[in-house]
């Protein structure tokens, strides 16, 4: 029988190419596309598997966990904000957050673009032990330097460098360490893997369930959310 003019043949589930699904530590000083980009790195440079796209972003010069497929459903159900799922980030600032700015972070800051959601946030007793990024911080002399856990379930433009910013404590490092299941656990920068089977499973059930969907927050706009 012939094929409709307005349809394409479609090959059975079972016998088209599996899907991919891939972590990548995102290096410092890389640009989150895979796109030709006159004297930056990219993705390119790091992760030669066609067909696969990044899951949201991380700006140039944030680090860590960036999640890469070719599931499209699965890609637009990780960036929906109104899906609230979270993103864990380890962040270095200038000087030690005391309780207020910590509890203001918690409830959610004023930005330019209107409230955050709340986020859960720890100020850590030492430094996490992360590979040493090729350009250096910059410190000032007699300043010190803090460490946070940050857990947010939205994702704007540069966001948690404008909430540590907001509450008077400059982000110097950014690295992102979990998307919802998914953890960075010991990868190198520049390095990636395929997904466990537990993380396959943990991201089917996320697929499959179908929570109450919320509205944007205060401040959001709905469309899928920016860089970090």
């Amino acid at each position: 029988m012939p094929v409709p003019a307005d349809r394409s043949p479609r090959t059975p589930r079972d016998q088209r190419s599996p899907l991919r699904y891939l972590a990548l530590f995102k290096p410092f000083d890389v640009l989150c596309q895979f796109t030709a980009a006159e004297g930056r790195a990219t993705l390119k440079d790091h992760l030669t598997v066609p067909g696969v796209y990044p899951v949201g972003r991380l700006d140039r010069d944030s680090e860590g966990l960036l999640l890469l497929t070719d599931d499209g459903p699965l890609a637009h159900r990780l960036t929906d904000p109104r899906f609230e799922h979270p993103r864990t980030y380890l962040v270095q600032v200038e000087r030690v957050p005391g309780p207020a700015a910590l509890e203001a972070l918690r409830r959610g800051v004023v930005l330019a673009d209107g409230p955050t959601r709340p986020a859960e946030i720890e100020l850590l007793e030492a430094a996490p032990p992360l590979p040493d990024r090729p350009v250096p911080i910059r410190f000032r002399k007699h300043v010190p330097t803090a460490w946070l856990r940050l857990t947010l379930r939205e994702g704007r433009n540069r966001q948690v460098r404008r909430m540590s910013a907001a509450v008077g404590f400059p982000t110097l490092r950014l690295v992102r360490v979990a998307i919802g299941p998914i953890e960075l656990g010991d990868l190198a920068p520049g390095q990636w893997r395929e997904l466990t089977a537990q993380e396959l499973r943990a991201l089917e059930a996320l697929r499959s369930s179908n929570p109450e969907r919320r509205g944007p927050g205060p401040g959001c706009t709905g469309r899928p959310r920016g860089s970090l």
